[in-house]
């Protein structure tokens, strides 16, 4: 039987096959030995040991169209990165940060803005200005008053789409809206610090429907994106491609380079300063990494 790997808590596999139900599996020692870790969202073979309990082994793994280090999950379609309006303001280095490592891992992203009942005309357009020309699809909503909810639920439709975002921004929220039956627990907001407590403890891919799923991620804070190099950065920035070789020196980096039609541009207003000056602490970032 094949399925998808929908969970794993403690050396534990539940995989979801579709008409039949939820298995819990265990995966076989031979994965150990060739150091092969099953991980939520990969397609399995598995072998069935008990109907009736529904138990069974992981037998195979297919193979993986893509994979995430941080959070650890694969053959993602999608991914649903949501900050809020207000209430926390959203981190812009942060939100940066996981856009880059997207688009390196060639992963198309809905950002959503949720609370957007929370902002002004002026800082909904902001938000807009500054991420317009990002290469994502753009989405304002609010899971409290339920406004574009099915919005959303139709750009997840037949796919495979993990969501993030820092704490308190109303994940769990848009989740329960769109699958009353996760049932996840909602986290209240500090006051004092506006920051959300972390409500979810492992990696969960929920059912939308058939071959849809969502995947919820635990203790989003920071983000990995390995073996980057400074000279690839600038190709991890949407807005830059229209500009690239129109620079006077071949391989300008956009930094302090004269000539530089990306710098250029931020200067005309085509780019947003928000974005240029994040792509250069990520790229001063990379550059005092201590090489091995």
């Amino acid at each position: 039987m094949k399925g998808k790997i929908v969970k794993g808590i403690a050396g534990f596999y539940y995989v979801d096959v579709v008409g039949s139900g939820v298995y819990e599996c265990k995966a076989k020692g031979v994965f150990r030995k060739e150091k092969r870790k099953p991980l939520v969202g990969d397609n399995v073979e598995i072998e069935v040991l008990d109907e009736k309990d529904r138990e069974g082994n992981i037998t195979e793994i297919l193979p993986r169209k893509n994979e995430l280090v941080r959070p650890a999950a694969a053959n993602v379609d999608q991914a649903l990165v949501v900050f809020a309006v207000a209430k926390p303001d959203p981190h812009f280095h942060l939100l940066d940060r996981f856009l880059v490592m997207m688009e390196r891992k060639e992963i198309p992203v809905i950002l959503c803005f949720n609370k957007d009942d929370l902002g002004t005309e002026e800082r909904i357009k902001e938000l807009r200005d500054i991420y317009r020309d990002c290469g994502c699809t753009l989405v304002f909503a609010s899971a409290g008053m339920q406004r574009n909810i099915e919005e959303i639920r139709g750009l997840l439709a037949g796919k495979t789409t993990v969501i993030a975002g820092p704490s308190g921004v109303g994940k769990s929220t848009l989740i329960n809206l769109l699958q009353p039956e996760a049932n996840m627990e909602t986290g209240s907001i500090s006051t004092k610090i506006e920051r959300g407590k972390h409500t979810t403890r492992h990696s969960e891919l929920f059912a939308l429907g058939d071959h849809s799923y969502i995947m919820d991620t635990p203790g989003f804070s920071s983000l990995y994106v390995e073996d980057l190099e400074k000279e690839d950065l600038k190709y991890y920035f949407p807005e830059f491609a229209p500009y690239e070789g129109s620079c006077r020196f071949n391989g300008c980096d956009h930094i302090h380079e004269p000539g530089c039609a990306v710098r250029q541009a931020v200067e005309e207003g085509k780019i947003h300063p928000s974005r240029y000056e994040n792509y250069k602490a990520f790229y001063e970032e990379l550059k005092g990494q201590r090489r091995y």
